[in-house]
């Protein structure tokens, strides 16, 4: 397919997307998932900046044959931002995605005037986005177009009916019912002002297109059942359908005119972001973990599995290089994405990866009536997966495993040859659990390296370095290296009197005066996400100890009326100090120089 290859060769090439300021605190981003297990499972990434602003919500792939839209929205569900908020939905028709047509039972974007009837999932969908839209200040809504938008007649690509390299309102001037005056015209020729000076291909320059939804005689009626069309009307939302042209068949740079699109929105909108960039991968799969009766098998690109006709199978997870737009189809069976769906086989299996429906890898699935008939060495040692803090590792034999006290970690299952995995003990020297009688493995124990490892067990006799044993009967077939790093603090950000940030290391002297005020930015650590890493406010009385959050503000007015000397803010990890620095409290500045 033309299509496959040029999707797959363009993905090779890094899109540097020029955006703004880089600060030291992150935002915060909650990932929502709606239908789960479904072909149509929707995701939803609410981003929010360190300081508040407008919200833009972006909305990719209401319509699966437009890639660019989906794959330009997926960039920026990762962004973090120091000011303003995204809502981004990259696939908001992911069944439409998967099947590469514009429209399953019904166009999504032509739903938004039905009241949900349950009848369609389009419309189970639409009712979702609705509520997305209402918590918005602005939409952009991601297509392809055809051809190239113009006001006048040029040629049979390049005239006013064609929708490519235009910037679409439902009309340039709207009145909302309080008054206010939205004039769309304005907002969209200053961001295409500011697109087009960036652009070298005159013909690909964005033009506005009024599509003058609103009137009587318009040529759009149906757009009166649109995304942009709900919010405006309805919501009183800045709204604007965003169309790079399908005869730009480099899909590359399709991407790179959607972007520079929504960032110019962003700039004027204020909306900040922290990352400096964002780059494309070709999609590739590391392994696909498969559950043959509850025991999970590894299996690579290319790979063969076999099991029996009574097995119970089950693909549970896909690990790639990209967490979004991926599948699994097993030919024959199921739907379009077989993940987390048990089957018993009755005759061999292909499972295809697929990457927003681009087949990515393949793996098989063999019949065989009995293993051990195929299987008669000993069980050997592949790989062992572990799991800290939610994320998942897979390691061979000798590979080192790095983890920072007071991760939480898990040992999940090893993988072996066509041996089931229980003829394989886990034992992780140094770990005893005192509730469970652990000899022959330690599989799906809970284990917090900061109360449950014994030092003296360990390698190094302080508690660096433990050993995983995978073993075989008496015989130890695997060894993985457990290397803890203690947690510690780099700095702390705090924020003067609502101006300026500082940054404070281990052991540093922070001043206060009593009319100033300081607020908790951040706290950069060696911990992965800070996660169980808390900031503490001491005094040099009991009642005077507290846990703040970050955000939080300490007046200096607040500590001298308590009568308090000697404060610290102590940064703590599962009872472990991080770090600390001392918090002078003076009635002036001036009076401490």
């Amino acid at each position: 397919m033309k299509g496959q290859t040029k999707f797959l060769a363009c993905l090779v090439t890094i899109i540097s997307i020029i955006l703004l300021t880089h600060s030291e605190a992150l935002s915060k981003t909650d990932h929502l998932v709606y239908f789960a297990g479904t072909d149509y499972e929707l995701h939803v990434y609410k981003i929010f900046g360190k300081e508040p602003g407008k919200t833009l919500l972006i909305i990719g792939g209401i319509q699966g044959d437009e890639a660019g839209g989906y794959l330009t929205a997926d960039l920026y569900a990762d962004m973090t931002l120091k000011k303003g908020n995204l809502i981004v939905v990259p696939r908001a028709n992911f069944l439409s995605i998967i099947k590469h047509k514009r429209a399953i039972n019904n166009d999504m974007n032509r739903r938004f005037n039905y009241i949900n009837s349950k009848d369609y999932y389009e419309d189970n969908v639409v009712e979702i986005l609705k509520g997305l839209i209402q918590r918005s200040d602005f939409l952009l809504n991601l297509h392809e177009g055809s051809g190239f938008y113009s006001e006048r007649y040029e040629s049979d690509l390049v005239n006013p009916n064609r929708f490519g390299q235009s910037i679409i309102a439902d009309t340039d001037v709207f009145r909302t019912s309080d008054g206010r005056v939205l004039n769309l015209a304005i907002i969209a020729k200053d961001v295409i002002r500011r697109v087009n000076v960036r652009i070298t291909n005159k013909k690909h320059l964005f033009r506005f297109n009024n599509h003058r939804t609103f009137d009587k005689n318009t040529q759009h009626l149906e757009q009166r059942k649109s995304a942009t069309y709900y919010a405006l009307s309805t919501h009183n939302i800045p709204a604007f359908g965003i169309e790079a042209s399908k005869e730009i068949k480099d899909l590359e740079q399709k991407i790179r005119y959607h972007s520079m699109v929504i960032n110019s929105f962003m700039e004027r909108l204020d909306i900040i972001p922290e990352n400096p960039g964002i780059e494309l991968k070709s999609p590739r799969l590391s392994y696909l973990v498969v559950s043959v009766n509850d025991k999970s098998y590894l299996v690579h690109n290319g790979e063969e599995l076999k099991v029996r006709r009574s097995d119970r199978v089950k693909i549970t997870d896909i690990v790639a290089n990209y967490k979004r737009g991926l599948t699994v189809d097993v030919v024959g069976i199921g739907t379009s994405n077989d993940l987390n769906r048990a089957f018993v086989l009755e005759s061999p299996l292909k499972a295809v990866v697929m990457k927003d429906g681009y087949k990515c890898a393949e793996v098989s699935l063999a019949l065989i009536d009995v293993i051990s008939t195929v299987n008669k060495e000993s069980p050997s040692f592949k790989y062992l997966i572990v799991e800290s803090n939610g994320l998942r590792q897979v390691l061979k034999d000798g590979e080192h495993f790095k983890t920072v006290r007071g991760d939480v970690i898990k040992l999940i299952d090893v993988v072996t040859n066509d041996h089931s995995p229980d003829e394989l003990s886990v034992n992780l020297i140094g770990y005893v659990d005192n509730n469970v009688n652990n000899i022959g493995g330690q599989r799906r124990l809970i284990i917090n390296t900061a109360k449950d490892l014994h030092s003296q067990n360990s390698n190094d006799k302080q508690g660096k370095s433990y050993t995983i044993e995978v073993s075989s009967g008496k015989k130890v077939v695997g060894t993985i290296y457990l290397d803890v790093e203690e947690p510690r603090m780099d700095y702390i950000v705090l924020r003067h009197n609502k101006g300026v940030k500082r940054w404070y290391t281990n052991g540093e002297l922070i001043k206060i005066s009593a009319n100033e005020v300081l607020e908790i930015v951040d706290v950069k650590t060696n911990v992965n996400g800070n996660t169980g890493v808390k900031v503490n406010l001491h005094g040099d009385a009991k009642k005077n100890e507290k846990t703040i959050t970050l955000g939080s503000i300490i007046k200096g007015s607040e500590f001298l009326s308590k009568n308090v000397t000697d404060y610290h803010l102590v940064i703590t990890r599962e009872g472990i100090v991080l770090g600390n620095a001392a918090l002078q409290v003076i009635e002036s500045l001036a009076s401490a120089n």
